[in-house]
C-alpha cells in the first residue's frame, strides 16, 4: 500500500497591498504618482508634463520660473481682443436704443458744452463717444474700429488699449468744449477713432514699418473733415493729436520701468484734460 507524503505546514497569510490613494482626494485610488514629488495623483489631478504626469502644485511651481508672455509695448499677450468687439457690441446696442427712442438716448447722451458747463453734465464728455448720428456714421465708426482696433489691442494689451480709446475721445470733446458754439452738440466715436488712427502711425514708426497708408487714410479723413458740411472737426482733431501724443508717451516709455513710464503719462493726460475742463467750464460760468 503506498503511502502518501505528509503535507507542508501552510505558510503565513501575507498581508494585501494597500492600494494608494489620490493625495488630494483620499477617496479615489490611483496607482499613477506624480513624476515630480511621487505622490499618487487621480485623473482630475494630472497634468501633462514632458514626460508622465505632474501634480498642480508641481505645475505651478514649475511655472514660476516661467515669464509672462508680454505685448510689443507691455501688457500680458492679447489672443481675443474683446476690447475691441465690447466697444463695437455697445456701440450698436446704443444706436439701437437711439432708434427706438428717437431722439431721447441723443439728447441725454449727446455732447453739449452748455450742457457740461451749466448742467454739470460731465459724462456727456465720454457718452458722446457712443452715440451716432445716422447709419453710415455708425456703419463707417465701427468698420474703422473693426480695422484698426484689433492691431492696436494686441500692441498695446487690453488696458493700455482702453485708455489710448476713451483718453482720445474725452480729447476730441475736450476740444469742442472750448471751441464749439455753447448750444452745439455733437456725437459720434470719431474723435476715439482718429485718436486710434493717430495711435497706427505712432506704433507704424516707432516699428520701422512702412507708414504712408495710414498717413494717406488721415488726410483724406481730414479733407472730409473740413469739406464736408456737418462734422465735428474738434472731434475729429482733439482726438486724433491726444491718441498721437499718448500713444507716442506708450510707445517710446523706456523699457527699465515701462509699465510705471506708462502709468504715469495716462494719469497726466487726463488730469492734462481735466483741468482743461475745470478752466473752461469757469470761465464759460462767468461769462453767463
Amino acid at each position: 500500500m503506498t503511502s502518501q507524503p505528509p503535507s507542508p505546514p501552510p505558510h503565513p497569510e501575507q498581508p494585501a497591498e494597500a492600494v494608494p490613494t489620490c493625495y488630494r482626494h483620499p477617496d479615489r485610488e490611483t496607482w499613477v504618482r506624480c513624476q515630480r514629488c511621487e505622490r499618487p495623483i487621480c485623473p482630475d489631478c494630472m497634468r501633462d508634463a514632458a514626460v508622465g504626469f505632474q501634480c498642480p502644485e508641481c505645475v505651478a511651481e514649475g511655472n514660476k520660473g516661467l515669464r509672462t508672455a508680454r505685448s510689443t509695448f507691455g501688457g500680458n499677450v492679447v489672443r481675443t481682443p474683446f476690447v475691441t468687439y465690447a466697444l463695437l457690441a455697445v456701440n450698436v446696442l446704443i444706436f439701437g436704443a437711439q432708434y427706438l427712442t428717437g431722439d431721447a438716448v441723443t439728447a441725454q447722451l449727446a455732447m453739449w458744452p452748455a450742457g457740461v458747463a451749466l448742467g454739470d453734465q460731465y459724462y456727456r464728455l465720454i457718452s458722446a463717444a457712443f452715440v451716432h448720428g445716422s447709419v453710415f456714421h455708425i456703419l463707417f465708426n465701427c468698420w474703422a474700429l473693426y480695422v484698426v482696433g484689433p492691431y492696436l489691442e494686441r500692441a498695446f494689451g487690453h488696458v493700455r488699449y482702453i485708455a489710448i480709446y476713451a483718453i482720445s475721445a474725452l480729447g476730441g470733446s475736450v476740444l469742442g468744449l472750448w471751441l464749439d458754439p455753447l448750444n452745439q452738440p455733437t456725437v459720434g466715436a470719431s474723435g476715439a477713432i482718429f485718436g486710434l488712427f493717430g495711435a497706427v502711425f505712432v506704433v507704424g514708426r516707432r516699428l520701422n514699418m512702412d507708414v504712408r497708408g495710414i498717413a494717406v487714410l488721415i488726410a483724406l479723413n481730414l479733407a472730409i473733415t473740413f469739406l464736408v458740411s456737418g462734422i465735428s472737426w474738434t472731434g475729429h482733431i482733439g482726438g486724433l493729436v491726444t491718441g498721437s501724443l499718448l500713444a507716442g508717451a506708450l510707445a517710446y516709455a523706456p523699457k527699465n520701468n515701462r509699465t510705471l513710464w506708462q502709468v504715469v503719462a495716462i494719469a497726466g493726460a487726463l488730469a492734462l484734460l481735466a483741468v482743461l475742463v475745470v478752466v473752461r467750464t469757469s470761465a464759460i460760468l462767468a461769462a453767463v
